[in-house]
């Protein structure tokens, strides 16, 4: 599997004290290094971590794909549109969330987002839904056009994280079932939300299924400890199985 990195927390950090440092910038180039395939960044409306000018200079600098995570609003489709991301992967987004706290209801938005990603994919840039694993949404997104769509996986994570073996093992059949209907639709699989150093290892056994995982505050908090460097070799070294 490719590993995505989010940047994301990075920015948390910074904004705690509105100061300059640390920079997901330097993330984001530091990340390259160790062997990341691409730098994912979630530019929210209320700018509480990342910010138009971190999207701008990761865009300009960085050699591996960009993507942008966003709220389908007229917005942020501007500013994608005039930044070219690699991809774009549309969120859903409430000012009053932590953190993104479910998959995107493409199945009673159809006509809404079909008009909203046609000058997206015109300009050449990929298109991603994440989504909950359900098989309406993964049909949804197949007929609104995406080219991908990023399984949400933040229910499995839980349970996982809570103990709930049997409950967490029931969402991974989940994912895997809705994974295979987009590949048999022809659409790209990627997935991510909630996922650490350890309850990754159950993902991993839908190889055949997911191309890339997006990870990033386990990233983060890991790079506080041993930095950054180091947080993402490790969790790359998972993916390809050569640390248990």
């Amino acid at each position: 599997m490719r590993l995505g990195v989010n940047v994301d927390h990075v920015a948390t950090v910074r904004q705690a004290r509105r100061t300059f440092e640390p920079s997901p910038v330097f993330a984001a180039l530091i990340a390259q290094q160790a062997g990341a395939d691409q730098i994912t960044l979630h530019l929210r409306e209320d700018r509480r971590h990342i910010q138009d000018r971190d999207l701008e200079l990761i865009k300009e600098l960085v050699k591996i794909p960009v993507n942008l995570e966003m709220a389908p609003t007229e917005e942020m489709r501007s500013i994608a549109l005039r930044v070219r991301p690699d991809r774009v992967t549309l969120v859903p987004e409430r000012r009053e969330e932590i953190t993104t706290e479910g998959g995107l209801d493409v199945a009673s938005s159809k006509e809404k987002l079909k008009e909203f990603i046609k000058p997206i994919k015109e300009a050449g840039i990929e298109v991603s839904l994440f989504i909950d694993p359900e098989e309406e949404q993964v049909r949804a997104s197949k007929e609104v056009g995406a080219d991908a769509v990023e399984l949400h996986t933040g229910n499995y994570a839980n349970f996982w994280n809570e103990h709930r073996f049997g409950e967490a093992e029931e969402e991974l059949r989940r994912i895997e079932r809705a994974g295979r209907l987009a590949r048999d639709l022809g659409l790209k699989v990627y997935a991510g939300h909630g996922l650490t150093y350890h309850n990754v290892k159950g993902i991993l056994r839908l190889r055949d299924v997911i191309e890339e995982l997006n990870i990033g505050h386990s990233i983060v908090a890991n790079a506080v400890i041993f930095g950054f460097e180091r947080a993402v070799r490790e969790m790359i070294e998972i993916l390809k199985g050569e640390k248990s």
